[in-house]
């Protein structure tokens, strides 16, 4: 997929804050996570910035790009900025475990809007660029639930991956179809968000493997 060369100011301002406001929610979903294990103050912030940068760090690999939070600390402090607020919120608040749930889905949803547009700026084709959303999205969990010792979520929860692949997917086609980029990614991001969240409720998920008796 092509962008047109003069969206490009527009194109890399959204994605930065789209970037940077993932990295908070899903720094913040490590963090809760940790809390479960009860880690320290350096465990958790650990969790933190594997959560936040770590499947953003895998897509730029992979797309042979700068890796993004060492091009711009931003990310890097936001996301231990995030950890310590959490960290000191959670001594001071009940925070129930749903409100993990609610960040791990928002940090689904907007690391992979962000995913996708980052791939599409570098010329990846939409079907890799989709995937490089769900990969932004999900791997960042996955470093989380494997470092606190967990089965990852992606792999057992209830529709993860999946509608953060169909947000992509649908995000791809509002930027074909001339949406505005910003109208695009909020409306992209919703669907993720409370696709997953109404996942959750209803505990809808894909059929499991098991050998025929």
């Amino acid at each position: 997929m092509e962008l047109l060369p003069d969206s490009a100011p527009d194109l890399l301002r959204n994605l930065y804050w789209i970037t940077l406001l993932a990295v908070v929610v899903s720094s913040a979903s490590g963090v809760l996570k940790a809390g479960e294990q009860r880690f320290d103050l350096f465990g958790v912030i650990i969790i933190a910035i594997a959560t936040g940068l770590g499947g953003g760090s895998l897509r730029d690999m992979l797309l042979d790009r700068p890796v993004f939070w060492i091009h711009d600390q931003v990310f890097f402090i936001a996301s231990i900025a995030s950890a310590l607020l959490i960290f000191v919120a959670a001594r001071l608040f009940h925070l129930p475990r749903r409100f993990f749930l609610v960040a791990d889905a928002a940090g689904l949803a907007t690391f992979g809007v962000a995913g996708t547009l980052a791939s599409l700026m570098v010329g990846a084709p939409w079907l890799v660029a989709s995937f490089m959303g769900v990969m932004t999205g999900t791997m960042g969990g996955v470093f989380r639930d494997v470092l606190c010792n967990v089965p990852p979520v992606v792999f057992h929860s209830p529709l993860y991956a999946t509608v953060c692949w169909t947000g992509s997917l649908l995000f791809i086609g509002m930027l074909q179809m001339q949406l505005d980029l910003t109208w695009a990614a909020v409306l992209a991001g919703l669907v993720i968000f409370l696709s997953r969240l109404f996942a959750i409720v209803y505990d809808i998920s894909l059929p499991r493997f098991r050998f025929k008796d």
